[in-house]
């Protein structure tokens, strides 16, 4: 596989894991005492992707791919129930997200096709 489609997977993979944590956050938004978390994309697509814990507050983790992912909590001022979950600006992370994720299937696909028409002309 090429340098642009290794990369592209892996954005889509990290769109993958950002999901699930701003999901998460969304479904905790009434749970008393919850922190929201954070996945930044930086953090993931790092050429070594080796994340180093720098703060208690983060969260070292590899997934079945192999992406480390550096899970932060969130520690803003919080609510009266100690939760700090803004739902709107999780439903933006949420949308960006998912405008990323597409972004990076379409420019796969057209890449995957460019491949197939390269193989049947020869």
């Amino acid at each position: 596989m090429d340098k642009e489609m290794v990369v592209l997977q892996r954005i889509i993979q990290s769109a993958n894991i950002r999901q699930k944590v701003i999901s998460s956050n969304i479904a905790n938004a009434d749970t008393p005492g919850y922190k929201s978390k954070n996945v930044e994309f930086g953090n993931i697509l790092k050429n070594k992707i080796k994340m180093l814990t720098t703060s208690p507050g983060h969260v070292n983790s590899q997934n079945k791919n192999g992406i480390n992912t550096n899970i932060t909590v969130n520690n803003d001022p919080s609510w009266g129930d100690r939760n700090n979950v803004v739902l709107n600006s999780e439903m933006a992370k949420m949308s960006e997200n998912s405008i990323t994720h597409d972004a990076a299937v379409k420019l796969l696909n057209s890449k995957i096709r460019m491949f197939r028409s390269a193989i049947r002309t020869k």
